[in-house]
């Protein structure tokens, strides 16, 4: 049977047709507005490509606001300011002297760099979370007894409750890491998670620069390099690799088609990882829950961690406000460096609440 162009014609649209469901010539699933969103968009490994932006008429918020949002960033002393809606750039903004090429110090945000590294090990089975930290460090790697040593795991580490003393600095040599409680009955902001940066090299058989460099920073296109001071490892980069690691995050641990580190433990990461400090995971900080504790203080404040955000958002907060702020629920992240706003700080500051009313006004 011999069909012409115009029956050809006919039959395709016959098909396209009957591939919706309200009769429109597309199937359902092109028709959605979201089709074509709903996959998140990751900038090339090569950083001097585009990274694909959006505007914010595309994104659908209230340009109105933005620049009441970059007038109030510069104010607060901010350098590098950057939000990413499913990966694309919408704002990008740098000030007070700094530039797309800058370094700047990461703080404490640095944190969950470990943890995600700390993950990626023990994805591979080189390294379990739930063993003791001597397996791994040896006897004696703090002045406690070894009995009482004997009960710290990595997981401790990952979640501030390895029950040492954190009033005596940031020094982690063994003299200054003493007992105060048993391993998982005290939630304590402490230097002493950066022992997990050992513990991943003797783990991997190989320094924790090396094995960050192979594991997270090339296979997502981050810049930036470790510089250790005293007993601190400080990560510094420009703002877009800080982007990026917030990107890979927000992505469930995935980059384009490979899994950098597993779903299961960013969900372990992101959710309470003790019953004492609510508003912590693995090195992040949570927002939505009814209680939190802060850095040196054994107090419960009540209430969410950052009022303004909303609840599902989870955060990295370093020193003098360094913020990767991740929010699922509205496709989101956002990076603030700089220095401090108002006050040094540690973590959470008043800056958090501020800059979040900001951001609703832009993006609500």
């Amino acid at each position: 049977m011999k069909l012409t162009i115009f029956s050809c014609i006919t039959v395709v649209c016959l098909f396209l047709f009957n591939c919706s469901t309200d009769g429109s010539p597309f199937p359902d699933d092109i028709q959605d507005d979201d089709t074509f969103e709903s996959a998140i968009y990751f900038p090339p490994l090569d950083t001097t490509a585009d990274w694909e932006s959006k505007t914010i008429a595309e994104a659908e918020w209230n340009d109105a606001q933005l620049q009441a949002l970059l007038d109030f960033l510069e104010e607060k002393n901010t350098k590098g300011f950057i939000m990413l809606h499913n990966g694309k750039i919408v704002v990008e903004a740098y000030m007070n002297g700094h530039t797309n090429l800058t370094p700047w110090y990461w703080a404490s945000a640095v944190k969950t760099l470990t943890a995600t590294v700390s993950g990626i090990a023990q994805d591979e089975g080189l390294l379990d979370i739930h063993s003791k930290v001597s397996d791994y460090l040896g006897t004696g790697w703090t002045s406690a007894s070894i009995e009482k040593e004997d009960l710290i795991t990595p997981e401790h580490l990952l979640s501030m409750t390895s029950g040492l003393d954190d009033t005596t600095g940031d020094d982690v040599s063994p003299e200054n890491l003493e007992y105060t409680a048993d391993a998982g009955t005290r939630w304590a902001y402490h230097n002493v998670y950066v022992k997990l940066q050992d513990v991943v090299a003797q783990a991997t058989n190989t320094s924790w620069d090396n094995y960050f460099d192979t594991a997270l920073k090339s296979k997502i296109g981050m810049s930036g390099s470790w510089i250790p001071l005293n007993s601190l490892n400080v990560y510094w980069s420009n703002t877009r690799s800080m982007a990026r690691f917030g990107l890979m995050i927000f992505a469930n641990g995935q980059w384009e088609d490979q899994q950098i580190v597993s779903e299961s433990h960013i969900t372990a990461a992101t959710n309470t990882s003790q019953d004492v400090n609510l508003a912590y995971g693995y090195l992040w900080w949570l927002n939505g829950k009814s209680s939190y504790h802060l850095p040196q203080s054994q107090f419960e404040f009540q209430g969410e961690l950052i009022p303004n955000a909303p609840a599902d958002m989870f955060a990295a907060l370093g020193k003098n406000d360094q913020k990767i702020y991740v929010v699922p629920s509205k496709k989101l992240v956002v990076i603030r460096m700089g220095e401090a706003a108002e006050d040094s700080n540690f973590a959470l500051s008043n800056f958090d609440n501020d800059l979040w009313e900001h951001i609703n006004a832009l993006i609500d």
